[in-house]
């Protein structure tokens, strides 16, 4: 005999467990989707390196309390399929993307990559960034660039494997207007050690 309370019990460790080892886990609403329209986007997803599973909202907020993807519970409204990640998060973003401009019922609601909570608009910069191959091709054919050319890509290649994680965050930083006002009221400041120095071979 079945017992649910144990069904249910496994569905919790499974999904904690996913989000846990999984580079991402981008949420959406499948609404109104058909059967093969639903076939065919796992089809997409798993092409792009995305494992797409529907589970219960009240299974999933109990998997993610008390962890640091709690705050992705508020995306946990309506019928909730998530698509778990391992590899290119921007590439499964990418797939949902286009799978939804096809196919507007399908709905992206935002995500998780690493322990960040992502908003759908989030998502949206995270599918705009090119492939990781195509980051790959880049790096390849920088090889025969000058020194100085070759070490920017080299230091740009890390942020965005990283699916633009830390332009995001410093986008937000950049828009916050309390980010603004330091920066004015030390520019007196530094500017007075330069004055004195220039002072002193006048004394002498």
């Amino acid at each position: 005999m079945d017992n649910p309370r144990a069904e249910k019990v496994a569905v919790v460790n499974e999904v904690r467990e996913r989000m846990e080892t999984a580079d991402g886990a981008l949420l959406t609403e499948y609404r109104g989707l058909t059967v093969a329209e639903l076939a065919e986007l796992r089809r997409e997803l798993t092409a792009a390196g995305g494992d797409y599973k529907v589970y219960k909202n009240t299974l999933v907020r109990l998997a993610v309390a008390d962890t640091p993807r709690e705050g992705m519970s508020e995306l946990l409204t309506g019928p909730t399929a998530i698509a778990f990640v391992e590899g290119d998060v921007s590439a499964v973003a990418k797939a949902l993307r286009d799978f939804s401009r096809a196919n507007p019922l399908l709905i992206v609601k935002g995500g998780v990559v690493g322990s960040v909570v992502m908003s759908a608009a989030d998502i949206e910069v995270l599918a705009d960034l090119p492939s990781r191959e195509t980051l790959l091709a880049q790096f390849a054919g920088a090889l025969s660039a000058p020194l100085q050319q070759l070490a920017g890509l080299v230091q740009a290649l890390p942020r965005n494997l990283a699916y633009g994680i830390s332009a995001l965050l410093e986008q937000r930083q950049s828009e916050a207007p309390a980010t603004e006002a330091p920066a004015t009221e030390s520019a007196p400041a530094a500017e007075a050690p330069a004055a004195e120095a220039a002072d002193a071979p006048a004394a002498e």
